[in-house]
C-alpha cells in the first residue's frame, strides 16, 4: 500500500502531550531534551505541565508540536527498526507541520528545526500588533467562493483565504475589520458557519510579510539536505526534494495559502492510499475523511498506537 506520513500544525497542541511517550520510551526523552537544549529553555516542562497560556504562545507551540511528532518518528525508527524511505512515498505537514515532515525525512536536524520554528513563531507573532489582525473559519462554502468573499471584504485592506483545509472548511486571514466583513458576507451567501478564531495573529496572509523576510534570512543559513522522500509543499500542493526550492517554498508559506485539501488530492492522484498522522491529536485525519473517504487514515501519538503501527509496518 502506498503511504504518506503527515504532521499536524497549530491547534493540535494540548498540555501533557507526550507524557506517556516519555514514560515509555527513551527516544522520546532524548528528542524533548534535544529541543530544550537547542532553545536553551525547558520547553518540555511547559508541554507537560503548562500553563496553557505559555504552550499556546506561537513561539512555543511550533517547536512543541514538532518535538511531539519527532518523538514518534524516532521511536518508530529505533524501536521499530523502520526507515522513513521504506514506509512511505511522501511526507507532508500542515503549516508548521511541514517543518516536522522535512525533519522526519532527514532534510533538517531536530535542533535546526527547533531554532527555525522559534524564529518563525516569534516573527509571526511580532509581524502584526495585537488586535490589528484576525482569522475566521468559513464552513459550508467551497474554496473559490471564499476567495471571492475575501476579495470583496478586503475593501482596501488585507483579507485572504489562508487555509484550504477540506471540502467546505476554509479559513480567511487579514485585517480585523475586513475579516469581520468576510464573516458577514459569508453568512449572507449561505455559509453553515462563519466564526472568528481565537488566534494571536493573522497567519498565512500578506500581513505576515515581515515574518517571511525573517524566515528568508534564517533559512538561508540553515543546513538542509535532500529529504529521503519528497515533501508535498503547502504552497504548491506538489512534491519536491530540492533543498533550494524547499527553502523558497518555506518562505512563501508564511504569507501563502496552506493548500491542504489540494495536497491530499495530489497525493491520492499520485498513488497514496493511506495517510498516517504522526504526533499530537487527530485533526488532519479528520480533515482527510472530509476530503476523500477512500483514503485510509490513522493517527499515531500514544504508546499503544505506536506499537500497533510498528507491528503493521514491520
Amino acid at each position: 500500500m502506498t503511504r504518506a506520513l503527515i504532521f499536524p500544525g497549530q491547534g493540535s497542541q494540548f498540555i501533557g502531550m507526550g507524557k506517556e511517550l516519555l514514560e515509555s520510551f527513551t527516544e522520546a526523552k532524548e528528542v524533548f531534551e534535544r529541543v530544550d537544549d537547542a532553545l536553551s529553555q525547558k520547553l518540555s516542562k511547559i508541554i507537560l505541565d503548562g500553563p496553557e497560556y505559555d504552550l499556546n504562545l506561537t513561539a512555543n507551540t511550533q517547536p512543541a508540536l514538532m518535538a511531539m511528532s519527532m518523538a514518534v518518528v524516532e521511536i518508530l525508527k529505533k524501536q521499530g527498526g523502520l526507515k522513513i524511505e521504506d514506509i512511505c512515498s511522501y511526507v507532508a505537514g500542515h503549516s508548521l507541520g511541514e517543518y516536522s515532515a522535512l525533519t522526519a525525512a532527514g532534510a533538517l536536524e531536530i535542533e535546526e528545526t527547533a531554532r527555525l520554528l522559534r524564529i518563525r513563531g516569534d516573527a509571526m507573532q511580532k509581524a502584526v500588533p495585537f488586535g490589528v489582525g484576525s482569522m475566521a473559519a468559513i464552513l459550508g462554502l467551497d474554496f473559490e467562493d471564499v476567495k471571492a468573499i475575501a476579495l470583496e471584504a478586503s475593501n482596501g485592506e488585507i483579507c485572504e483565504a489562508a487555509n484550504d483545509n477540506s471540502v467546505g472548511q476554509v479559513v480567511v486571514s487579514g485585517h480585523a475589520g475586513a475579516v469581520a466583513a468576510a464573516i458577514t458576507l459569508a453568512q449572507e451567501k449561505g455559509a453553515k458557519k462563519a466564526v472568528e478564531l481565537p488566534v494571536s495573529a493573522p497567519f498565512h496572509c500578506a500581513l505576515m510579510q515581515p515574518a517571511a523576510d525573517a524566515m528568508r534570512d534564517a533559512l538561508a543559513d540553515a543546513k538542509m539536505k535532500k529529504p529521503v522522500v519528497p515533501v508535498v509543499a503547502n504552497v504548491t500542493a506538489e512534491a519536491t526534494q530540492d533543498p533550494e526550492e524547499i527553502r523558497d517554498l518555506l518562505v512563501r508559506q508564511v504569507t501563502g495559502t496552506v493548500r491542504w485539501r489540494e495536497s491530499v488530492i495530489w497525493m491520492k492522484d499520485n498513488g497514496v492510499e493511506e495517510m498516517v498522522e504522526l504526533g499530537a491529536g487527530k485533526v488532519l485525519s479528520g480533515l482527510i475523511r472530509r476530503i476523500d473517504r477512500e483514503i485510509s487514515c490513522e493517527s499515531v501519538g500514544t504508546p499503544e498506537q505506536i506499537e500497533a503501527i510498528i507491528n503493521k509496518l514491520k
